[in-house]
């Protein structure tokens, strides 16, 4: 890669048409993103990829989203807009918000390569790229926030990775079994039947990262276990990556029993989402009395993450802000809802 700079411009100029394609995303989608958030005019011709009109501030933003978006081609990744949007921030953000998401860090940190997995996972926003942060970083780390988020995927692809580069002996994925709103009766079967419903989300999410062989593998070398979080109690987890899933439905003693668990040598994440709890009393949640008493605490790491990091479809974006802003009468049973939930 070489660089021709002048007074308001700058000019990459590429090795190849394939890194400048994989660059530029589909319809040059990611070089639009960036001229709409740096301002100036941006285009692609031949190997080259040029930024004019921007002032000085907006040419080094661009210059050092241009240095991540070629490495995470090199590195064999496709950039989506979601991404670049991270890198560069939003119209008017200042200078330094830049490459936010790998501010203090170095790219290699926000990326999970998954051993035999299909592909590397980047984070498609700032606030996803602290999440993986905080997972490498902390013995403990929650990320919490709202459906599409990718809390549960990062942690499970986290998790995989940990296990496959046999950092980790052994990965422990559990959830409390509450029904949401709805009562399921009696299901017949063994144990592994029974939870099975509760605990498919599990696996939907290694099978979107791994070949369903790998996962078979993990069960047949007992390297995987999945487990209802009732059968954490009185066991001590050593050496392990223990995931604990819909944290938002253990009441505060289940909390408090999954996070003394955890033994030497082992990593626990905590995902959840507080608009989802299915608990009989909203106040019972463990999930928000955790983050209140151990904020703070060295070596456990809170993450939260909101609307503008849903990366599931854009359209679960509007249904939780429409949620967000419906009055609580707009909705059968509201009145009520609300007398429970106070």
């Amino acid at each position: 890669m070489a660089e021709v700079r002048l007074e308001d411009s700058l000019t990459i100029v590429l090795d190849s048409k394939d890194l400048l394609s994989g660059v530029c995303g589909a319809n040059d989608g990611n070089l639009r993103v960036i001229e709409g958030s740096l301002g100036g005019r941006i285009a692609a011709r031949g190997n080259e990829i040029r930024l004019e009109g921007a002032d000085e501030a907006s040419v080094r933003r661009f210059k050092a989203a241009m240095d991540r978006l070629i490495s995470a081609v090199r590195e064999g990744g496709s950039p989506s807009p979601e991404y670049v949007r991270a890198l560069v921030g939003a119209p008017g953000d200042p200078p330094e918000t830049g490459t936010s998401m790998f501010r203090d860090a170095p790219a290699d940190d926000r990326v999970i390569r998954i051993p035999h997995g299909f592909n590397r996972i980047f984070p498609r926003s700032a606030n996803q790229g602290a999440y993986i942060g905080g997972m490498r970083s902390c013995d403990i780390s929650f990320g919490i926030g709202p459906a599409g988020t990718g809390k549960t995927f990062l942690a499970i692809a986290e998790a995989l990775r940990l296990v496959l580069s046999k950092a980790m002996r052994k990965m422990v994925l559990t959830r409390p079994v509450v029904e949401a709103g709805e009562n399921l009766g009696f299901l017949p079967g063994d144990l592994a039947q029974k939870i099975n419903p509760y605990l498919r989300p599990l696996y939907d999410a290694m099978e979107a990262l791994v070949p369903y062989e790998v996962i078979r593998r993990l069960e047949e070398t007992r390297a995987i276990e999945i487990a209802p979080l009732a059968y954490m109690r009185g066991r001590s987890l050593n050496d392990c990556v223990v995931v604990l899933d819909e944290a938002q439905n253990t009441t505060r003693e289940q909390m408090k029993m999954f996070l003394t668990r955890i033994g030497q040598g082992a990593r626990a994440v905590i995902t959840g989402d507080l608009t989802q709890i299915d608990l009989p009393r909203r106040g019972d949640s463990g999930l928000p009395h955790a983050v209140s008493v151990l904020s703070g605490i060295e070596g456990i790491n809170f993450s939260f993450l909101h609307t503008q990091d849903v990366v599931r479809n854009p359209l679960i974006k509007k249904i939780i802000a429409a949620y967000e802003n419906a009055a609580p009468d707009s909705e059968p049973g509201g009145a009520r809802h609300r007398e429970k939930s106070s």
